[in-house]
């Protein structure tokens, strides 16, 4: 398993690179100001932040106790980005209402937006974090779809 300071290289790392690509798409997107989308970006890579440590701690934990691995199949990056951007959407749903003075409905459909990009996002970034920083207990096990 990843060490507490590779997990939190993992998410900070993670959440810097999103801020730079999502803050400015946003403000496009929804024709809101860079200031604000920047604001809800911030807030939202920071609860993410920490929903991220403890997501990832617990999905390898269960991973490990099932599979006695926690390297990942294709299948199971598919299902790890799902789970967690569903966990996130109800986390930052009624924050996005809030601060920008939108409906529950307008929240959630901006919401929904970032969790496709973010569901595609993260299983990219989390299949180059594994490549660039592989675990020594991965090299002798195979990788079965």
């Amino acid at each position: 398993m990843r060490s507490p300071l590779d997990r939190l290289r993992h998410a900070v790392s993670f959440e810097i690179i999103a801020l730079i690509l999502v803050i400015p798409l946003g403000s496009i997107l929804f024709h809101l100001p860079i200031e604000d989308f920047g604001v809800v970006g911030v807030v939202s890579a920071t609860l993410a932040t920490i929903w991220n440590l403890a997501y990832n701690y617990i999905f390898d934990l269960s991973l490990q106790r099932t599979s006695g691995t926690t390297k990942k199949t294709g299948l199971v990056r598919i299902l790890h980005a799902v789970l967690f951007e569903t966990g996130l959407l109800i986390v930052l749903m009624p924050f996005i209402a809030w601060y920008l003075g939108v409906t529950l409905w307008q929240a959630f459909l901006m919401d929904v937006s970032f969790a496709l990009f973010y569901v595609i996002y993260a299983f990219g970034f989390n299949w180059a974090y594994d490549a660039l920083f592989p675990l020594p207990e991965w090299k002798d096990v195979p990788l079965s779809e």
